[in-house]
C-alpha cells in the first residue's frame, strides 16, 4: 500500500484500504469483509450507506450541489435549522449555525462566548478532545500527540480533573480542584465558559458525574459563565437518547454537534440560546461550505430516522448485548487484562489493565491486530490507548453484533 503522497503525520489505526460498506460491514480492496465497530469514529450511527441518507443525497445532488449560505440562503439549510431547533431537548428558544465539522463548531463557539461575555478564559477538562484546529488543541486534555511541536496555543485555557465513576475522580475532588483554580490561577470573573463532554470520547468513554454536572451548572449561573456541552461524539443517539446531556439533568448554553449529524457527510453545528448566537456583529459567523446543501440533505434524512422510539430500541438492544457479554467474559476470566467497562448506553469502552493496575497498552495494540485479522475493526481510546472504544452503528443487525462480539471474545482469549 503506497502512502508516499500522504502526510506521514497522519496516524493510521488499521493499515487496510476500504472499498465499500453496508450498515455495520465494510470490505477492503482485496474483498475481505470486516464488522465495523469503529463507525468512522462515531460518524456512522446510522451505518454505512443508510438508504434514506443515500437517497436524500442523490436527490439533492440533482437540484443544488452548493451555495454559500451567507451569499444567498438555500432551503436545505433553513429547513435543517428548523428541524434541529425542535430536535434539541431544551426548554429555551434554539438558534444556531452550521459548520463543516465538530472542530469548526468548537471554534465558532469560542468566538460566540467571547462576544457574549466580553471574557476570554476557557475551562476545559483532563482527557478532553474537542478537535485538531489550533484553538481546539488547547482545549484538549492531552498533550501527545496533538500539542507536540506546535508551540504556543491560543488561550487562555485551564484544565480541571474530569469527574466520573469510570476514572475514579469524585465530584468532591473536581470541585476542590476548581476552588483551587480560582484561588490560585485565574480570577473567576475573567472566565467566559466551561466546555465539557457529557461522555468523553477520546478520553475513554467516561460518563460525567451527574452531581458535578449539576453543581457546575449552578456555579456557572451564579458567576455569569457559559456552559458548552460537546456532543459531537455522544450525540445523535449514541447513548440511547438524543443527547447525553439529558441524563445529567442540566441544559447547556451552547451545544456542539458533528460526527453522526449527517450520516457520513461532513457537517457540524453550534446551537444554543438565541441571545448568544446573535451576540456577534453581522458577518461575524459564516463560512463558504458551512451548511452545504448536500450535507443538509443528509442531516435531514438522519433526523427522519432518529425518532425517540428508534433511538431507545437501538440503544437498549446494543447496550444489553455488550454489557451482558462483558459480564460473561469477566465471570469466565476470558482475559487476564480485562478491566472495567466504561460509558453509558451504547457508548461503551472496555479497559485493558495489567495485574498491577497499569494500562495494558501493548495488549490493546495486539488486540487491534488480532481482531482485524479475524474480521473486526476496533478503535482505541484513553490517555494510554488502553480502552477499546465500541462504536458500532446503532442500526447494526443483532446477528452481526453478536458475530462481532464473538470475534472480540476469541481475540481477548488470545492476548498474551
Amino acid at each position: 500500500m503506497n502512502h508516499d503522497t500522504i502526510s506521514q503525520s497522519i496516524s493510521i489505526v488499521h493499515p487496510i484500504s476500504l472499498s465499500h460498506g453496508k450498515n455495520a460491514e465494510v470490505w477492503d480492496t482485496t474483498g475481505k469483509r470486516y464488522i465495523d465497530f469503529v463507525g468512522g469514529i462515531g460518524v456512522l450511527n446510522l451505518g454505512h450507506c443508510h438508504p434514506g441518507v443515500v437517497e436524500a443525497i442523490r436527490e439533492q445532488a440533482t437540484k443544488l450541489t452548493h451555495y454559500a449560505f451567507n451569499a444567498a440562503p438555500h432551503a436545505p439549510y433553513i429547513e435543517l435549522m428548523e428541524r434541529l431547533s425542535a430536535f434539541i431537548p431544551v426548554n429555551y428558544p434554539v438558534s444556531g449555525m452550521l459548520t463543516n465539522s465538530g472542530a469548526e463548531a468548537a471554534e465558532n463557539a469560542l468566538k460566540i462566548v467571547r462576544g457574549a461575555t466580553g471574557r476570554t478564559a476557557v475551562i476545559a477538562f483532563d482527557g478532553a478532545f474537542h478537535g485538531r484546529t489550533l484553538a481546539t488543541l488547547n482545549l484538549n486534555g492531552k498533550v501527545a500527540p496533538y500539542k507536540q511541536k506546535v508551540g504556543v496555543l491560543p488561550g487562555p485555557v485551564y484544565h480541571l480533573p474530569y469527574p466520573s465513576a469510570d476514572n475514579g475522580v469524585t465530584c468532591a475532588e473536581a470541585l476542590k480542584a476548581m476552588d483551587r483554580l480560582f484561588s490560585v490561577e485565574i480570577d473567576v470573573n475573567d472566565v467566559a465558559c466551561f466546555i465539557i463532554e457529557p461522555v468523553q470520547g477520546e478520553g475513554g468513554f467516561l460518563a460525567l458525574d451527574i452531581e458535578f454536572a449539576q453543581a457546575l451548572r449552578r456555579f456557572c449561573d451564579a458567576k455569569g459563565i457559559l456552559l458548552i456541552a460537546d456532543e459531537i461524539q455522544s450525540g445523535f443517539g449514541r447513548t440511547g437518547q438524543r443527547f447525553a446531556f439529558s441524563r445529567l439533568g442540566i441544559e447547556p448554553d451552547l451545544i456542539l454537534l458533528g460526527k453522526s449529524i449527517a450520516g457520513g457527510v461532513p457537517l457540524g453545528a453550534v446551537v444554543g440560546r438565541k441571545t448568544l448566537l446573535d451576540s456577534l456583529p453581522k458577518g461575524g459567523l459564516g463560512g463558504t461550505y458551512s451548511g452545504n446543501p448536500i450535507a443538509c440533505a443528509g442531516a435531514l434524512a438522519t433526523l427522519d430516522a432518529m425518532t425517540d422510539a428508534h433511538l431507545e430500541t437501538w440503544g437498549s438492544q446494543q447496550e444489553e448485548a455488550i454489557v451482558s457479554r462483558y459480564h460473561t467474559w469477566l465471570a469466565q476470566g476470558v482475559c487476564a487484562v480485562l478491566g472495567r467497562m466504561t460509558g453509558v448506553g451504547a457508548m461503551r469502552g472496555i479497559e485493558l489493565v495489567n495485574a498491577d493496575g497499569t494500562p495494558a497498552s501493548q495488549q490493546l495494540t495486539q488486540l487491534l491486530s488480532l481482531a482485524r485479522e479475524a474480521g473486526l475493526l476496533l478503535m482505541p481510546s484513553g490517555k494510554s490507548r488502553h480502552i477499546i472504544r465500541l462504536l458500532a452503528p446503532l442500526t447494526i443487525e443483532p446477528a452481526v453484533l453478536e458475530e462481532g462480539l464473538d470475534i472480540l471474545e476469541a481475540c481477548l482469549r488470545q492476548l498474551a
